[in-house]
């Protein structure tokens, strides 16, 4: 929780004022037992009217200003509790936004979400509370204790005996429910991965008629988060009946004790009366304390999984000094690059050296598990190269600046991933200034027109989440564009044209070539035909290079080529 007290900061001069608040409150509710033992003492006991009006109508502005306190030090502990969780889902975020793809793998995706949300939520009500009970709890205990022995000192022995009594109560209790809290924020991971996988694989789950077994997966899933939940609740239920028969047993004490005072004369009425309102105060004090420890395990954990997601530093950073950018355009070169994922025993890279200019469209073909979007994630500096280096615009990509670097690239993930909002709102993600003709062009080269005019609403046609309400070959097209409006110098192609039948592959790649014929292009593709009429082809087998040239050369020069060439033409395609 002290790492997270820095976004509290902003609001430093709100808290000032909830703690003036609060000490004012907190004074007129001490001060109210006070005169009510006059009324009872001087008033009621003599009739004296005059005494109870005035005392009264007293007591009634003193009550009437901790009412204005106490909602003035709420609004404000709202309004800064809430400010601390924006900044805290704000700071969480632009750092998990500079995470890379193995830090991701590293907490998970649905982890990732809970702490972004659930968690944050649950330490920002953590801040409400702690805001306003404690600071008012310690006041009204040591307040209540030092009016309870101005009152009557005797009579304030009973508070010897209880308050330890209490201390080990709370103990004892809070004891076993720190770590069952801890337990269920796992269990929540836990449940909303089990829902996450489910409704991302939703049509995968029908299809196999799986619903049976998703049902008894989510099932135990909330059964565990249930257990705990339910564990964790009994054991901090038995805190407050514990506290109420304490605090009972403790105004009999002082109304028997008392009573016996007041016969030998020694005590009056209205003192008792004012006696009892100190020691419920004292342990209603304790019981806000108790309240805050309720929330603190649970708070606690939360904390916890914040701060891991804000130490984890990621790998891949921008230079201290970044090199100059060149006055080249478009320029790609390996040289000699390696590459090994994080705990791999081998290398997925070996060795890669080849070079693409602009003008010339570099195809990857390879077998599955060839190491083909490997190779041109290290372009965008997803990933950094265990050995050798990439250059861009003969600048080592390492050296860059990665928004200068990005900014040079157009990339079509293999995966077509779209966001919610409308289609015109899709292919401006590229370029967010692009105008309404820059979008209907690049959508005509993309070949996404097509489709668009014949929905209702044109390219202001709602997107679903994720692009559910599209084809893959729409998908496909569209991200295609999206690539196309940044009007970039580099453009990758990760098997971007897989979904498409093979007519409006052959019409979309023959309008990339008028498009992108200033800029290098770089495919990555499976069929054979997608990179027949490439400027230069590599061949990758297991991470190697098993070839590099044109179709006609590596029919002649490479096995590997003419293996994947046979497998997918007939002989009359090939000749």
């Amino acid at each position: 929780m002290k790492k997270l007290a820095r976004f509290l900061q902003p609001y430093r001069w709100w808290i000032v004022g909830i703690l003036v608040l609060i000490f004012l409150q907190s004074m007129s509710t001490l001060y109210l037992p006070n005169l009510m033992s006059k009324i009872v003492d001087v008033g009621v006991m003599t009739g004296n009217i005059r005494y109870i009006v005035d005392i009264g109508g007293f007591m009634l502005g003193v009550t009437l200003l901790g009412v204005i306190c106490s909602i003035g030090a709420g609004l404000l502990s709202s309004k800064a509790s809430a400010g601390f969780g924006k900044l805290l889902r704000d700071e969480t975020f632009a750092h998990v936004e500079k995470f890379m793809l193995y830090e991701f793998d590293e907490l998970g995706t649905s982890s990732l979400i809970v702490r972004t949300t659930n968690d944050i939520m649950q330490v920002q009500q953590f801040v409400n509370m702690l805001l306003r009970m404690m600071v008012m709890a310690p006041l009204m205990a040591l307040g209540g204790i030092i009016m309870a022995v101005y009152t009557d000192a005797r009579l304030s022995l009973i508070l010897v005996v209880v308050m330890p009594i209490l201390a080990v109560a709370i103990f004892l209790i809070l004891r076993n429910g720190f770590s069952l809290f801890g337990m269920i924020q796992s269990k929540v991971d836990q449940l909303n991965r089990v829902l996450r996988e489910n409704l991302m694989g939703v049509r995968v789950v029908r299809s196999f008629h799986r619903t049976h077994y998703e049902l008894k997966r989510f099932g135990a899933a909330n059964e565990d988060l249930t257990d705990v939940s339910v564990r964790a609740y009994q054991v901090m239920a038995g805190l407050m009946p514990i506290l109420m028969l304490i605090i009972n047993l403790s105004t009999l004490a002082i109304i028997w004790f008392g009573g016996i005072r007041i016969n030998d004369g020694t005590m009056q009425i209205g003192s008792l009366m004012a006696f009892i309102q100190y020691v419920t105060q004292i342990m209603f004090s304790v019981m806000m304390v108790s309240a805050m420890f309720f929330m603190i395990p649970r708070a606690q954990a939360s904390a916890r999984r914040i701060n891991q997601v804000m130490e984890i530093e990621p790998q891949i950073v921008d230079p201290v000094v970044p090199a100059p950018l060149s006055e080249s355009k478009g320029y790609v070169e390996f040289q000699g690059v390696n590459f090994c994922y994080p705990g791999a025993e081998s290398n997925v890279l070996e060795d890669i050296t080849f070079q693409a200019a602009p003008g010339e469209v570099t195809a990857i073909i390879g077998g599955t598990g060839s190491g083909k979007t490997t190779l041109i994630s290290l372009i965008p500096r997803f990933f950094d190269v265990t050995a050798g280096r990439i250059l861009v615009d003969g600048v080592d990509v390492r050296q860059m600046r990665q928004e200068d670097l990005r900014r040079k690239i157009g990339f079509v993930a293999q995966k077509a991933v779209l966001f919610s909002g409308t289609i015109s709102e899709n292919i401006r993600f590229g370029n967010e200034h692009a105008t309404d003709e820059e979008v209907r062009h690049v959508a005509d080269v993309a070949q996404v027109s097509e489709f668009v005019e014949g929905m209702k609403q044109g390219f202001d046609s709602v997107i679903s989440q994720g692009g559910s309400n599209l084809s893959g070959g729409q998908k496909q097209r569209l991200s295609i564009a999206r690539a196309l409006i940044r009007r970039p110098e580099i453009y990758i192609f990760d098997d971007s044209f897989s979904a498409l039948d093979f007519k409006t592959d052959a019409s979309l790649r023959r309008a990339l070539k008028e498009e992108t014929g200033d800029s290098t292009v770089l495919i990555v593709a499976q069929r054979v035909m997608t990179v027949m009429d490439a400027d230069r082809i590599i061949v990758l087998d297991e991470g190697r290079i098993a070839g590099i040239g044109t179709h006609a050369e590596l029919m002649k020069t490479s096995d590997v080529y003419r293996e994947i060439v046979s497998s997918q033409l007939s002989e009359e395609e090939i000749a």
